[in-house]
């Protein structure tokens, strides 16, 4: 298979109520009901700050249309306010440290990459805080 040509990182949040841990497993079960073969994202950030691996990052990803064949896409769990409904930034101090490795090493490896959050290309608060803005830097 040929190498993908990665030029954007795209940030999600799982649309999850803060305080509640999900798994990759759940969200590879929500995106299978969607009609996905498997999970869209390539890495999944758990609340605790741990990592966990989502699709190959030489797969094309499901988580941005337009985008998915040129982008890595990176979640996070939570997003939205315990109501369930109203997006709010829940990434724990852990989260945040996590996330911010995460898009260091990833920059790392890509170089030229530009971060985005999904919101960026979808009428979705995702991931309900501006990734653009707060990695512009990186």
């Amino acid at each position: 298979m040929a190498t993908r040509k990665i030029t954007e990182i795209i940030v999600h949040c799982a649309a999850t109520p803060e305080g509640k841990d999900f798994t990759v497993e759940d969200i590879t079960r929500w995106h299978k009901k969607r009609g996905f073969r498997t999970i869209g994202y390539h890495h999944v950030v758990y609340r605790d700050e741990s990592v966990h691996p989502g699709r190959p990052e030489s797969e094309i990803g499901a988580h941005c249309t337009g985008h998915n064949a040129c982008s890595i896409g990176v979640c996070y769990i939570g997003g939205v306010a315990a109501d369930c409904k109203t997006a709010k930034d829940t990434r724990t101090p852990e989260q945040r440290k996590a996330l911010l490795m995460l898009l260091r090493r990833l920059r790392a490896k890509y170089p030229n990459v530009k971060i985005h959050g999904h919101r960026d290309f979808a009428a979705k608060a995702c991931p309900s805080f501006d990734a653009t803005k707060e990695y512009a830097d990186l």
